[in-house]
């Protein structure tokens, strides 16, 4: 079989006592067929416009050729270098694919002007841009189009030779990017962003990159029809009772890469299980950890560990050598697959409709009254080692240094609490940022997640604000050292990125969650003063 899963402790008592009822209410069979009524009548109506994505593979089928015959004309251009525009699915499906298949793609899902402009000054003459936007109207991926239309016309390149669109039809890039000329590939409407990976968002990126996206197809069909079929072997409902139905509720799924050829895959899940199930006060947290994190040995009680494994020979129920886990093994389309059937099936569990997002919108709309007001900047709080302090009430009133304001957010912990770090900064630059994760986790005693902004916002940024109010949340912001125009935009990337923390930030409080953030004046040197802060 394609994919194997292994429950031992907790997870295969929730597995043992759940998943009958789940075979007994024909929850697979119905996910097949379409039901919308699996999540309750208040979720029927969304439900009934988002299932597509069981289909995606019979579906995706007649893109391949379509994609591969592209993927040709490009090379004979001389075109040997993919970007990626994108956020959210539309950028961690494709990052996931390529890296798997150790195959080459710039992946641009930032604001920040350091990162655009990187993405923008290597090999231009040679690459192609595949922009992604199922919305069709969002801003980040509308602004990084912008700029590389500038910069193919300034190379003397018709953009419409380079620029191949991705957005479902209707959208408005759709009809923009017709009028212009350039190729578009149109994505089922029935789709969400998040389970998009084998729609034409994961397939066109991945595919003229140069990966083997019919094999990755094969990969997801040969797990198929275990899917739906109404079966206590079903590795979809095991999954799914397995996250999501412990007794009591371990809310915190722990995701580690042990052995697994899989590059980044935990990445995916993340957004997809967090943006899925966190709303209405509940809700599922993803942590991705590496194999020496310190919460593996803390042994948290509301913490589910699953391990992403090599093993192709594991049983369902399993002691793991006396482990309390959940073990997995497949191939990549499969896992794919696998994790989606989960996914809504955890929503079912937690009576949840897991196709809507109501609270990411939120900070969207926060984002553009910043941008349209230009308010002044609120002024730090102090200044500490270089590094500008700002944050709630609660957790700036009494510090006055780096390391009182990181006791403060971390006072707010509860017992069921985490650390979410978000990170706004050039990634490419500064790549030891995201070791913070480790030093908080051990300072805390908690799970500690890490997102680089403002990604994270289309996905994971739905459980912060609709999920468990259990979150206390760290923004590191750096001041660039250049900034980038964004044409026919009254604002720069490096203003967009700023109004997008700070009105994620007024979103947090105005839900009452702790915010701390540290704005780095000279991000080398002030990471490692953070880094001593901390330690």
């Amino acid at each position: 079989m394609s994919f194997r899963i292994s429950v031992s402790g907790a997870a295969a008592d929730a597995v043992r006592s759940t998943v009958p009822t789940l075979v007994t209410d024909l929850v697979a069979s119905g996910i097949t067929a379409l039901d919308p009524a699996l999540w309750g009548p208040e979720a029927e109506d969304e439900a009934g416009k988002r299932l597509g994505w069981t289909e995606s593979v019979s579906d995706s089928r007649p893109l391949v050729p379509e994609i591969l015959a592209l993927r040709d004309e490009l090379r004979a251009a001389g075109v040997d270098r993919i970007a990626l525009a994108g956020m959210g699915g539309s950028s961690l499906a494709p990052e996931v694919i390529t890296r798997t298949a150790g195959v080459p793609l710039t992946v641009l899902d930032s604001t920040d002007p350091g990162q655009v402009l990187a993405a923008l000054g290597v090999h231009l003459t040679s690459t192609a841009l595949v922009v992604s936007s199922k919305s069709g109207s969002t801003a980040e991926t509308d602004s990084q189009r912008r700029v590389f239309e500038r910069a193919f016309r300034e190379a003397g390149i018709d953009p419409a030779e380079r620029i191949i669109v991705v957005t479902d039809p209707g959208s408005p890039l759709d009809a923009d990017a017709r009028a212009a000329g350039y190729r578009v590939f149109n994505a089922d409407p029935t789709v969400g962003g998040r389970f998009s990976v084998l729609t034409a968002f994961g397939l066109v990126p991945s595919g003229l990159a140069g990966v083997d996206i019919a094999g990755l197809l094969d990969e997801a069909e040969a797990i198929s029809v275990a899917l739906a079929v109404d079966s206590p072997e079903n590795p979809g409902l095991i999954l799914g009772a397995a996250i999501a139905a412990t007794s009591p509720r371990r809310d915190k799924l722990a995701i580690l890469s042990d052995g697994t050829h899989i590059v980044g895959f935990a990445d995916w899940a993340e957004q997809l299980i967090a943006e899925s199930t966190g709303k209405q006060g509940t809700g599922i947290l993803p942590v991705v950890l590496g194999l020496d994190a310190p919460e593996l040995s803390e042994n948290l009680p509301d913490v589910q560990v699953v391990r992403l494994v090599a093993d192709a020979g594991l049983d369902v129920f399993s002691d793991n050598d006396g482990a309390d886990e959940i073990r997995v093994s497949g191939t990549l389309g499969a896992q794919f697959l696998v994790w989606e059937y989960a996914t809504v099936i955890a929503g079912r569990l937690l009576g949840i409709n897991p196709f809507d997002q109501p609270d990411v919108e939120a900070a969207k709309i926060a984002t553009r009254g910043l941008l349209d007001a230009r308010p002044e900047p609120v002024p730090a709080a102090f200044i500490s080692g270089g590094i500008e302090v700002r944050g709630t009430a609660h957790v700036i009133g009494a510090a006055s240094d780096l390391a009182s304001a990181i006791d403060a957010l971390l006072e707010e912990l509860g017992p069921d609490g985490y650390v979410s770090v978000q990170a706004y900064v050039n990634r490419l630059a500064l790549p030891q940022l995201a070791e913070i994760r480790d030093l908080l986790a051990a300072l805390s005693k908690r799970p500690v997640t890490f997102g680089w902004g403002p990604r994270f916002l289309h996905s994971t940024g739905q459980l912060h604000k609709g999920g468990p109010a259990s979150g206390v949340f760290l923004q590191i912001l750096a001041t660039p050292p250049v900034d980038l125009d964004i044409p026919d935009r009254p604002f720069t990337f490096g203003e967009l990125i700023q109004a997008q923390a700070s009105g994620d930030a007024s979103v947090l409080a105005d839900h009452g969650r702790p915010v701390l953030t540290l704005t780095l004046t000279d991000p080398g040197a002030n990471v490692a003063t953070l880094f001593a802060a901390l330690r």
